[in-house]
Formats: C-alpha cells, sequence, structure tokens
C-alpha cells in the first residue's frame, strides 16, 4: 500500500518538507473555521420584525412598568418653556419671595452682568471690551415684555446671545427673570413706594459700607438704541453721591413680579 501523502512529507527531512505540511496545516485549519456561520446565524432582533422567542410575536418590547422617558415629566410646560399657547407668558410660576428675588440677584450677577451689566442697562465688561450689543432691559420694549419673553430667551438663546438652558436650571431662570423685572422697576422708584418706617440712607454711604470704590456710585444713562441710533437722555435712577436711595431689601412687595395665579411653587 502506496504511504499517504502526509506522511511523506513528515518523513522529509529537508526544510522544505516542513513548510510545506505548514502551508498545509494553516489552509486546513481556515477552510475548517471559515464553514462556522456563528456571527451571521448569532440570535438577534431586527427593528419592526416579528420573532419567535416571545409568545406575542413581537421583537419590540412594551416599557418596564412606572418608566419614566427623558423629560416625560415635563407637564407644567408654562416652568419649562415661558410660554402659553405656543406665546410668551407673563407672571412667574410660583410665588414670589424675597429668596427668589435673592436667588436671581446672585445668578444674574453671574451669568448675566458680563453682557447686560450689573444694572442691566446692556453695558457689561465685554460689550464694553467689543461683544456684540447686548439686551438693554430699560428700554420701552423690554419693559414691557412679559416674564416669559426672558425665560424663553435664557433658554433658548437670541440672537446673539446663547442659550443658557444647561447652566442655569429652569427654577434660577425665573428666578433671574423676576430679578430683571425688580431692576426695571427699581428706575421708576419713588418716595411713595418706600415701606414705612423703611431705613433710608444715601447711595454713596451704602457703597462706603461695602467697602466700594468712591467712583462706584454716579449717574448712567440708557445707551443708544439700534432702533434710534440716539440715547434716551434721561438720566436712570443712580443717584449721584450725597443724594438718597433705597437699598433693595425695602422694595414694597406690591412691586414684585406677580406670581401666576394658582400654580404651585416648584421643589
Amino acid at each position: 500500500m502506496q504511504s499517504p501523502w502526509w506522511r511523506w512529507i513528515i518523513n522529509t527531512k529537508s526544510t522544505h518538507g516542513r513548510l510545506k505540511l505548514s502551508i498545509a496545516a494553516t489552509i486546513a485549519l481556515m477552510a475548517t473555521v471559515g464553514c462556522r456561520q456563528d456571527m451571521h446565524d448569532q440570535p438577534k432582533f431586527f427593528p419592526q420584525r416579528g420573532t419567535t422567542l416571545y409568545a406575542d410575536g413581537r421583537s419590540v418590547r412594551p416599557q418596564v412598568a412606572n418608566t419614566v422617558a427623558r423629560e416625560q415629566l415635563h407637564q407644567d410646560s408654562y416652568f419649562y418653556t415661558g410660554l402659553v399657547d405656543g406665546k410668551e407668558g407673563d407672571g412667574l410660576p410660583f410665588p414670589v419671595s424675597e429668596e427668589v428675588l435673592k436667588r436671581g440677584q446672585e445668578r444674574y450677577n453671574i451669568y448675566c452682568t458680563p453682557c447686560h451689566s450689573r444694572v442691566g442697562n446692556g453695558e457689561g465688561m465685554i460689550v464694553q471690551r467689543g461683544y456684540a450689543k447686548a439686551g438693554n432691559f430699560h428700554t420701552a420694549r423690554l419693559e414691557a415684555a412679559p416674564l416669559g419673553h426672558f425665560f424663553h430667551v435664557m433658554t433658548y438663546g437670541y440672537g446673539a446671545m446663547p442659550e443658557y438652558s444647561a447652566q442655569v436650571t429652569p427654577e434660577d431662570r425665573w428666578a433671574i427673570a423676576a430679578y430683571i423685572r425688580a431692576l426695571q422697576l427699581s428706575q421708576h422708584a419713588t418716595q411713595a413706594d418706600v415701606a414705612p418706617g423703611a431705613h433710608i440712607e444715601p447711595l454713596a454711604e451704602v457703597a462706603e459700607h461695602e467697602g466700594l470704590p468712591a467712583g462706584f456710585v454716579r449717574e448712567w444713562h440708557v445707551p443708544a438704541t439700534a432702533a434710534t441710533g440716539t440715547p434716551d437722555n434721561e438720566p436712570l435712577a443712580l443717584p449721584a453721591p450725597g443724594s438718597e436711595s433705597v437699598k433693595p431689601a425695602s422694595t414694597p412687595a406690591a412691586k414684585q413680579p406677580a406670581a401666576n395665579p394658582g400654580a404651585a411653587p416648584k421643589k
């Protein structure tokens, strides 16, 4: 009987024979692996196709009980958008308090002052250094704007202003809107707005007590508007040293933004 070909190769003592054996073994191994279809025939679901794995024949499974999708809990659309039937609403979705205004002032000073300035005249530091002109809250247009406008702009951006929904929570955006309204109201405050018995002292003395520089208290004017190109000649109520003003804490409750009737406070 003739010996098999592979035995002949093994018996060959030459390097050439051993090389032939290695090549043959490699080809045989590759052929064996190539015949397997595990990755091709693996069990998996295809979109919009049925399956025999489940009794109901559906590959797409129903949601687990009590599952909540992302943003599915945003039932109060006004609280999260500032819109009512697609239009900017007025009023806050929760009651206004001194704590809300203080929180709004803190967030405003952090996120808004670089463009809008501490007093909201649109002359923030980066605007003075060449950035696009910011909105002036003391124009007739923005004084008449509903509170939902400010919330909506902070949420989605407007013009050169980017959105701040990632940096500022909805509660804080509403608090900032309330503080913006307080800034607007402060420019039209009169002695009659001061609560009886409220302590009044010159703004210059307040600045001195706070350790602010001597030039901190001075009159300022509304900057030129895009519509007219001319400045409003009436100075806003930041009096010169020696004049009298009221501390923010003395602002009467009647001048604070009204809450949205029937809305429950957000936690």
